[in-house]
């Protein structure tokens, strides 16, 4: 039989028809007709083999234009199938799985824009083999994205993260189709967890757990972004795929009305250390009330006033030791010594919250990025947009700028 394309219902039934159909005992094939069958519907001696294999193939051979989102479909009709291979001009593969019952196979993965495919399917009826070959072009595109960033990484977080940890995506180039994007972001876990991604502009999604992320689950991003389509005219450049782990789970709390931060490890504490928040007067003065994640662990960071240059009033430059960033606002858990008197009692300090060098050794050593720090008593909140406030959403505000909306993890 010939190649038959899968994308029209009546075509494939005609073609099967044509395939299958016998004549009955009472029809005339002629003296000598090897097409004969008895009633019983059993073939008669010298009638003809059974009849091959009917191949349909999607896209239909010699397809133009071929969105880089539209399934390889193979069906065998009357037979098996025993191996598909679709491979572009460079030799590179498109994936897929075949079916319980290896009649049907599908490619599981996006065709590259702009390439030809050529299909070869290996079909067996009757113990004989047939190949039916088809080719396809995809639709040109005009320009790629890539992933400028992921978060957390080897190099600026470590992979060993807290609980309150999201992944943070930045894309090179403004995305339009946030659903064909959003799809392919594949979150796989260790536990099941419910999550859902949010975008904060065309540039930026991240996803987080509806609640803490379970202690000690592995995590896998799966970005499947080769060939997807993220704006007119423009096509996902590659895959990638990330690995992390979540590790105990520690959460901090810390009033700035009773003046001290107590830190849980795994529900017990572990540690009861006294701070001093802001001060409060002006607004940028106050320590932000909200649930904080650790975003970088800096054994030395200059601190200088907010919003005041060299020899305005209140102007300062201090080097400070053991920070831990808690905002992009410029707060820190840190060494404070000048402060010592006052931590346990009172708020003195710009904003940030100040420890005794002794705790903010142990801090550092003792905290992961993404662990929870959770500050409050202060009329300032927290902002979700200031720094990693992914947590000052709750789980229906969160949801109002997914595109899919939450969904469990895959679990691996």
């Amino acid at each position: 039989m010939g190649r038959v394309a899968y994308g029209s219902a009546g075509l494939l039934a005609v073609a099967l028809l044509a395939a299958c159909s016998v004549t009955g005992a009472g029809d005339d094939l002629g003296e000598g007709g090897s097409g004969a069958v008895a009633a019983g519907g059993v073939a008669e001696e010298g009638a003809s083999k059974a009849p091959e294999a009917v191949v349909a193939i999607s896209p239909a051979d010699k397809a133009g234009n071929v969105p880089t989102d539209q399934p390889v479909v193979v069906a065998a009709h009357g037979g098996t199938l025993k191996a598909v291979t679709v491979t572009d001009a460079k030799g590179a593969t498109l994936p897929g799985l075949l079916s319980a019952d290896h009649t049907r196979w599908r490619s599981n993965a996006y065709a590259r824009p702009g390439s030809t495919y050529r299909i070869d399917a290996v079909s067996v009826s009757g113990g004989r083999e047939k190949t039916t070959s088809s080719v396809f072009s995809t639709v040109k595109g005009g320009k790629t994205f890539d992933v400028a960033n992921i978060t957390p990484n080897k190099d600026d977080t470590g992979l060993t993260v807290g609980v309150g940890m999201p992944i943070m995506i930045t894309f090179d180039q403004p995305i339009k189709d946030r659903i064909s994007v959003e799809r392919n972001l594949v979150v796989r876990s260790s536990k099941p967890v419910e999550g859902a991604w949010h975008w904060f502009d065309d540039k930026r999604v991240d996803f987080r757990p509806q609640e803490y992320w379970p202690a000690h689950t592995k995590v896998r991003l799966e970005a499947k972004l080769a060939g997807v389509h993220g704006a007119p005219g423009m096509y996902g450049k590659r895959d990638v795929k990330l690995d992390f782990k979540i590790g105990r789970s520690q959460i901090t709390k810390g009033s700035t009305n009773d003046h001290v931060l107590i830190v849980r490890r795994d529900g017990k504490k572990v540690r009861e250390m006294p701070m001093s928040a802001g001060q409060g007067g002006q607004w940028k003065y106050y320590t932000t009330s909200g649930v904080h994640l650790a975003m970088s662990r800096e054994p030395v960071t200059v601190m200088t006033s907010p919003g005041i240059g060299p020899g305005q009033a209140g102007y300062y430059q201090l080097t400070v030791y053991n920070t831990v960033r808690i905002s992009n606002s410029g707060e820190y858990v840190h060494s404070a010594p000048w402060s010592v008197g006052s931590q346990g009692s009172s708020n003195v300090s710009h904003g940030c919250v100040n420890i005794s060098p002794d705790n903010a050794a142990w801090f550092i050593k003792n905290t992961l990025i993404g662990d929870p720090i959770i500050i409050t008593g202060s009329p300032r909140k927290l902002e979700p947009t200031n720094g990693w406030g992914h947590w000052q959403e709750n789980w229906r505000q969160w949801l109002r700028w997914s595109s899919l909306k939450a969904g469990p993890t895959i679990v691996f």
